[in-house]
């Protein structure tokens, strides 16, 4: 089943090719990506990829007002044609392009420049103010049984199996919102929802099949696009999950490369060579001395012998995927980008992929994954570094797994000169080599690591530490689904199945829901509406989204630090200890003089605060306090 806009472009292009006893069947169909357009973007040139029997050799004829072709580009695939289109001076109208043979017409086909929507370019991305929540959506909530299986796509629903489909989808996010709002989330971050027609293995979407069509067992683009709206409505923006280092080995490109240097270790569609896996070792785009042979077997290398990896050294494919991620933002209306497996794209491709978006939308926000405990290996990649190899980048934004993991470390390992707080404290001091720190997103998981609360060792109180610091650093948080309600995994190695279960309430059989509170423990009810405060809470405070950072050196497991915007303090404090703890004011002299008194945001009660001789703070046994200080 073709969506609406894909059977368009089909449809159009193999009606009526020509006329009489030359007419071509309409059998004989013409893929054109991207199937759609718009009028008026900052970057005139618009790439087409036209794939049919042998259309390579065949001359293009365009009709429409302003606009010319500019080049046209064959491959050593003569199925494939490139044809590259100026857009300087058109408006939004329907264009009509022939293929010709000889002066017939083989191939007459409609394509549409739409009209961008007002302040499209301007969009604002995502930023410190928000709060991003990740939904796998297999294994969110399933608000439309009808499209749980489909004869197309290979496999079926099995929730019974860890790993296999489950039957989650747009429309069980769409029913959600009402939740999300209430909770306090202002963005959501999907994992991949574009086809992945694979034969197992394919609920988490990051083996693409299809890059202009969302996954039938999902909804189809519309229903993804009716999301992104009703979403906005609520103050919700949606990140999508882009993957431009790899694909699923069940694309229909693998059926018919576009050209021998479109898929690397790959030449034909029929190549049988052996797979060169990647190596991961993800310094060697960075190290002054890496030979290039190390680097190639980071780069160049396979996931998995069912993720082809994409050879973005190849102009054409370059400029399909920038085009792509564009056509997505624009289409869907996203306020930002999630980029999977970062670095393990070509680094001069990036670059020009990064730039491309944020030229397009100067106040978007894309955030990359660039997986390692190394902070100089993340601030390679960020917008603004000066790199010494001379690397520029235009990424914005980066996943803070170097912060991620010493916080875990941080609040589990008992206290000691240079273990517990000290190393937060301590990796927080590395934010001298990044170019913009508080853009870079601190999360408490996500669906490849372990759950919080199992890593806290099912301890609610240092479960609360870990959401405090993640919501209220001078970072952006993110949010794992289900985390506010303690859903668990194993401590050790990867499982995914378990890291990714259902969200209690996403079916209709389930006996728990998080959504509406049935049957949740009393710890999990405490820890919701933990998180909801700080949630909500965070939402109004301009301390926490564009504040200064203050932090005093950790003593005896307590670690104390300020946030502070115009007239807004914020004091939180973290205490390990199996006992109350009475901090002595004075130590805090330079932020906490002109304040009387303060409000515990988390408990709604009043303190009295003074930094003179004598005066003291009381932290609760293993507990966090959050203080809106006030005259």
């Amino acid at each position: 089943m073709l969506n609406k806009l894909t059977f368009g472009i089909f449809f159009t292009a193999s009606l009526l090719l020509t006329s009489g006893a030359d007419a071509v069947s309409l059998q004989s169909h013409l893929k054109i990506e991207p199937i759609s357009w718009w009028a008026g973007m900052h970057n005139p040139r618009l790439q087409l990829m036209l794939h049919g029997d042998k259309i390579g050799s065949l001359k293009v004829d365009i009709e429409g007002d302003d606009v010319t072709i500019l080049e046209t580009k064959r491959t050593d695939n003569p199925n494939y044609l490139f044809i590259t289109l100026n857009l300087a001076d058109a408006k939004a109208q329907t264009l009509a392009l022939s293929l010709l043979d000889d002066q017939k017409v083989k191939y007459r086909f409609n394509y549409s420049l739409h009209e961008r929507a007002k302040g499209s370019a301007m969009r604002q991305g995502f930023s410190n103010k928000d709060v991003i929540y990740l939904i796998t959506p297999d294994r969110f909530v399933n608000g439309d049984l009808s499209n749980d299986n489909q004869i197309e796509m290979l496999e079926q629903i099995d929730r019974n199996d860890k790993d296999g489909r489950h039957g989650g989808d747009i429309q069980g996010i769409e029913n959600s919102l009402d939740y999300l709002e209430k909770l306090g989330v202002t963005q959501l971050w999907i994992n991949p929802l574009l086809e992945n027609n694979q034969q197992k293995y394919s609920y988490h979407g990051y083996s693409t099949t299809d890059h202009y069509r969302i996954d039938p067992r999902f909804g189809s683009n519309e229903t993804y696009k009716e999301l992104v709206k009703k979403a906005n409505d609520k103050g919700i923006g949606i990140i999508q999950d882009i993957i431009v280092n790899h694909i699923g080995s069940n694309h229909w490109w693998m059926q018919d490369l576009p050209s021998s240097t479109w898929i690397n270790g790959i030449h034909t569609s029929q190549d049988k060579q052996p797979i060169n896996y990647t190596s991961h070792r993800r310094t060697t785009v960075q190290d002054p001395y890496a030979v290039s042979e190390d680097h190639s077997e980071f780069v160049d290398g396979w996931f998995v012998d069912t993720m082809p990896d994409l050879n973005q050294t190849d102009p054409l494919l370059a400029t399909y995927l920038i085009q792509n991620s564009i056509w997505w933002v624009e289409y869907a209306n996203l306020s930002g980008i999630r980029e999977d497996t970062y670095s393990y794209a070509d680094k001069a491709f990036l670059s020009d992929w990064s730039k491309a978006i944020m030229t397009e939308y100067p106040n978007f926000n894309i955030v990359g994954e660039e997986w390692t405990a190394n902070p100089i290996t993340v601030s390679y990649w960020q917008a603004g570094k000066v790199n010494r190899d001379g690397y520029i980048s235009y990424l914005p934004s980066l996943m803070d797994f170097p912060l991620y993991e010493v916080m875990l470390k941080a609040l589990t390992q008992a206290e000691s000169w240079d273990k517990g707080f000290i190393s937060l404290y301590e990796m927080m001091a590395n934010d001298v080599i990044y170019a913009n720190p508080s853009n870079l997103v601190l999360f408490e998981g996500n669906h490849d690591t372990n759950r919080l609360y199992s890593l806290m060792n099912e301890d609610l109180n240092l479960f609360k530490m870990a959401m405090t610091y993640t919501l209220t650093s001078n970072r952006i948080p993110q949010l794992f689904y289900g985390t506010e309600v303690l859903m668990t995994s194993p401590k050790e190695g990867r499982h995914d199945g378990e890291v990714r279960s259902d969200f209690p309430g996403g079916w209709p059989t389930d006996k728990i829901n998080a959504l509406t509170g049935r049957g949740l423990t009393e710890k999990q009810r405490e820890a919701q509406g933990f998180v909801k405060t700080l949630l909500n809470f965070r939402k109004n405070s301009a301390a926490i989204h564009k504040g200064s950072l203050k932090h005093y050196v950790p003593i005896d497991g307590v670690y104390v630090y300020f946030r502070s915007f115009n007239d807004e303090t914020l004091m939180v404090v973290m205490n390990k200890n199996d006992k109350p703890v009475q901090l002595t004011s004075k130590r805090f002299k330079a932020q906490l003089d002109g304040f009387n008194r303060a409000t515990e945001i988390l408990t709604d009660t009043q303190i009295a605060i003074s930094s003179a001789e004598g005066a003291s703070i009381t932290v609760p046994t293993r507990g966090v306090l959050l203080l809106s200080l006030t005259d």
